[in-house]
């Protein structure tokens, strides 16, 4: 009977790369080497370089190997697999690839090897280091964040995943990596065993990008499906790169699968994310889903108490008011004005004093002198159109008060800090998806409509000197 042989193989891998295409040939078939020695007139004998290859390879493409081997030699056969980890080879630099043009297939992998080669190690200490002040210790809770300091707090004290994965939104500076980092540590300090990965975006994308350029995907592939516990910081930033969002929904799909937490911040509400895949959006609001609003005045007050301490100098009860009360929407500004007060302090040598406070702070001051509403925006948008103000809020779609109801929108989301769920209530109790469209429509014809883009300009002007 015919034999098997090397000759085979290779029409084999032919037939395969027409089949299934180079995108997946070249990510799970490619690494197959044919083994003549221990192959038999009934078995073929393949080398597998990993694990995590042969159980992905044995799931979704066995029969494709074993149909075709078997037609190709006119007989059943069936197929064996070793896992033999290749040589290391000396690294050779490579063109440089744009990721968003690559595809990538859809593991949903078994559980990863422990003793992952080294490759996939190597990349894991690449995640970003921890800030050894960010503790449960030291976060000031209040009535904006105490629901998600409460959530943070139970999952990190968890022995298993638990309300997978865990969202927090929020605007900048208000607390959400001070909030991972505080769950990192817990994690870490308490469950030692359990392999944690903090890691932004930025640097999730930079490694993919890398894995694509040296053709390492596997090694990529399989570090961050070895973890415990995944943490990605500002996960928004891979709106619009595809290839990465796919890499990032096969690993996200294969972590939850295996019980493994993942944790997520993000500047915004899944739902109103943009250029973020749907099947992507609808996994992330699968958990819990957690919104850091701004901190209130006490709970300003108290983050002010406790940095302070924190920096050993007293701070004056009225310099502490009026920096809370001027620095309400970012507690990283905050932090920074008391910074720069105690450093004046200190190289200066002059106690710190209101006065001292407001000329120095001058320009935080100023800055946040101005804060525009919805309604103050309802008013000017409602004149300059000559049209009622009550308009704003009611269903009417004619269009001489659907048009500047959506200008209003567009011009509170580009003005203010609201969300579009708040944007929405304050028009009319609308859904937030109804101020996603009126912003995204008044984007788009603003961009073709010189008449538009001028009237808009005019209003951003009227509402801001104002």
């Amino acid at each position: 009977m015919q034999q098997f042989t090397i000759s085979h193989w290779q029409d084999v891998q032919q037939d395969l790369k027409d089949k299934l295409g180079d995108v997946v040939y070249d990510s799970w078939l490619q690494p197959l080497s044919f083994c003549p020695d221990k192959t038999t007139e009934s078995e073929v004998s393949l080398r597998v370089p990993t694990r995590f290859v042969r159980d992905w390879v044995v799931r979704h493409y066995n029969d494709d190997l074993t149909n075709t081997i078997s037609s190709l030699i006119g007989k059943p056969m069936a197929v064996k697999f070793e896992i033999v980890a290749p040589v290391a080879k000396p690294e050779t630099v490579q063109a440089e690839v744009k990721p968003e043009q690559i595809a990538t297939t859809a593991p949903v992998t078994p559980k990863a090897n422990k003793s992952a080669d080294s490759a996939s190690y190597r990349l894991l200490e690449a995640g970003n280091p921890l800030d050894p002040r960010f503790t449960f210790d030291n976060f000031v809770t209040g009535k904006g964040n105490e629901f998600s300091y409460a959530a943070a707090k139970r999952i990190a004290e968890s022995e298993d995943a638990a309300y997978n994965p865990f969202l927090l939104y929020g605007g900048v500076g208000l607390g959400k990596t001070h909030l991972m980092h505080a769950m990192a540590w817990h994690i870490r300090e308490n469950y030692p065993e359990r392999r944690v990965l903090y890691i932004s975006s930025e640097k999730f994308v930079y490694q993919f990008i890398r894995s694509l350029r040296d053709k390492k995907t596997m090694d990529f592939k399989e570090a961050f499906r070895s973890v415990d516990v995944l943490m990605i910081d500002d996960i928004q930033f891979i709106a619009g790169k595809e290839a990465t969002q796919e890499e990032f929904f096969h690993t996200f799909n294969a972590l939850i699968d295996m019980r493994k937490q993942v944790i997520l911040t993000a500047d915004k509400s899944p739902h109103e994310m943009d250029n973020v895949e749907d099947r992507l959006r609808s996994r992330l609001g699968w958990g819990l889903t957690t919104e850091i609003h701004k901190p209130d005045l006490e709970t300003r007050l108290a983050i002010l108490d406790t940095k302070a301490a924190e920096l050993g100098v007293e701070l004056p009860k009225d310099v502490a008011m009026v920096l809370a009360d001027k620095i309400s929407s970012n507690i990283r500004e905050l932090e920074g004005a008391l910074n720069r007060l105690v450093a004046h302090a200190d190289l200066i040598g002059c106690p710190i004093t209101l006065e001292t406070a407001q000329n120095l702070l001058k320009d935080i001051f100023q800055a946040s002198n101005r804060l525009i509403t919805i309604e103050e925006i309802q008013v000017k948008v409602s004149d300059y159109y000559r049209i009622k103000l009550h308009e704003m809020h009611t269903a009417r779609r004619s269009r001489d008060v659907a048009r500047p109801r959506q200008v209003a929108m567009y011009l509170v989301k580009r003005l203010t800090s609201k969300s579009f769920p708040d944007i929405g209530k304050g028009f009319g109790g609308r859904d937030h998806t109804t101020a996603m469209h009126a912003v995204r429509t008044i984007e788009k014809l603003a961009a073709a409509d010189k008449t538009l883009a001028d009237d808009i300009k005019l209003l951003e002007n009227m509402i801001s000197s104002s």
